[in-house]
């Protein structure tokens, strides 16, 4: 079936665009010379330049600078197409003019188009504005908005979730370990603590870093100065967002920072890989202690989700937290990415925006699909295996560790190094090695006791 096509024009002359697209003849010519990737700007951000966009529209209508019609008509489009309704309109590949000007083209001949009458992409759409405030801002906006209601709301339900089963495993002991070694013993709730205060660190240092993510640059114009921008439009721009999304935005004390460099960005794609490594961490502590089941730790047994082999009949394995880490890989090399482009800001404007955009929407996305994940999924319904627990604890040469202050490290090493070799437990090792009673070393070695701290006395 053949396509057919109109005659757009712009100001390089004439180009076939087809017939059905709502774009122009920009959108097209960037369509042309970025075939790539393949990707397009994530749904996020064509949301956020899409709530831009009809702030933009409100802004210009109540300080005079559109008719209120034209305002009002361009404002709804623009509500349109944040809702999605003609994400098929906007086919720039993520790879393109480093500005994004592309990008803000597209939306801007998609409103006119869809508002009609006399609307002008240029002269109206992006009245007051430039391509270079309009798309740092919609970075700002897009990742601001997916973090406080996508990533925060997930990382609070994940920690609320390690809490609650912690607070169910509170009495369960377990063999602490470092290096991979046996180590002194702790309880679960102990170990999930660390796992919980871990994400609320995570939850503080995003939250931290969206105060300036909400600190927008729109009003600065083509290098921040303001040409053809009125001065109280940035500020009634943000007021507009503010209404529109509930997300506390507000205009940028100096437009030459937001529109001259990623800094924000780069910030708070710092904080999503802080989070990133701790997820691994705790998603790598799940996988250790889930392994087995026979021949690995064993300590655990996670929700059997899915077989876990094409040729190995009745093997599962650990789905969940395998994820979480490739998660937490992509994250940390989006934000290699994003640091490259953070410094890709030459004297007045930053030139890899798009790419700045993709890289920090997906991490906040995928964090937030994972985490969740990891909740459901893996922390809430794991089982303790406590005969395996036992064992190991009634085994743990390094139990000894609290018998230092009572006969000296030098003598507990002895009793640790003989209980190992022999395969024996340390209780017995020391009955013979040392003078003190039964009732003193099942005081000083109730593992129980030790994971409260402080200095052991047998007396």
């Amino acid at each position: 079936m053949s396509q057919s096509y109109r005659t757009e024009r712009d100001s390089m002359g004439e180009l076939q665009v087809p017939a059905d697209a709502l774009y122009g003849a920009q959108t097209q010519r960037a369509a042309d010379n970025f075939p790539i990737s393949g990707l397009r700007m994530p749904r996020a951000f064509i949301r956020a330049l899409g709530l831009v966009k009809a702030a933009a529209a409100e802004a210009n209508g109540s300080l005079g600078h559109l008719k209120p019609a034209m305002a009002k008509s361009i404002s709804k489009t623009a509500l349109r197409v944040a809702e999605g309704e003609f994400d098929a309109h906007f086919p720039i590949d993520v790879f393109q003019t480093g500005s994004g000007t592309s990008s803000n083209m597209n939306a801007n001949e998609v409103i006119a188009h869809v508002a009609g009458g006399k609307v002008h992409p240029n002269d109206h759409v992006n009245y007051g504005q430039s391509s270079n405030d309009v798309i740092p801002t919609t970075i700002q906006v897009s990742a601001a908005i997916e973090a406080e209601q996508h990533l925060l709301p997930a990382l609070k339900h994940l920690k609320k979730t390690i809490d609650a089963k912690g607070r169910k495993l509170g009495k369960v002991v377990k063999t602490g370990r470092t290096h991979l070694m046996d180590a002194m013993p702790l309880t679960m709730a102990q170990e999930l603590s660390g796992w919980s205060a871990q994400i609320g660190s995570a939850i503080e240092r995003i939250e931290d870093s969206l105060k300036r993510m909400r600190r927008l640059p729109l009003g600065g114009s083509a290098i921040g100065t303001g040409i053809n921008a009125d001065p109280k439009f940035g500020p009634e721009v943000a007021k507009q967002l503010k209404k529109l999304t509930k997300v506390k935005f507000e205009s940028a004390d100096n437009y030459f920072e937001g529109i001259s460099s990623q800094d924000a960005a780069v910030e708070l794609s710092g904080q999503l890989k802080a989070l990133a490594c701790a997820l691994m961490k705790i998603a790598n502590d799940l996988r250790w202690m889930n392994s087995g089941p026979l021949a690995g730790l064993g300590e655990i047994e996670l929700k059997a989700l899915q077989p876990g082999s094409s040729i190995m009949p009745g093997k599962v394995n650990p789905v969940i937290p395998e994820a979480v880490c490739m998660v937490a890989a992509q994250v940390i090399g989006n934000d290699a990415a994003i640091t490259v482009g953070g410094q890709a800001g030459n004297f007045q404007l930053n030139v890899m925006l798009p790419m700045i955009a993709n890289n920090l929407l997906q991490s906040i996305e995928i964090l937030a699909n994972s985490s969740r994940l990891l909740a459901d999924d893996a922390i809430e319904s794991f089982v303790v295996k406590q005969d395996r627990l036992k064992e190991a604890l009634g085994r743990n040469p390094i139990l000894v560790t609290a018998l230092n202050s009572v006969i000296g490290y030098e003598a507990a090493a002895k009793i640790a190094k003989r209980a190992y070799a022999e395969g024996r437990p340390v209780m017995d090792v020391a009955k013979e090695m040392t003078k003190l009673s039964d009732a003193e070393l099942k005081k000083l070695l109730d593992p129980t006791a030790l994971t409260k701290g402080g200095i052991p006395s047998g007396s």
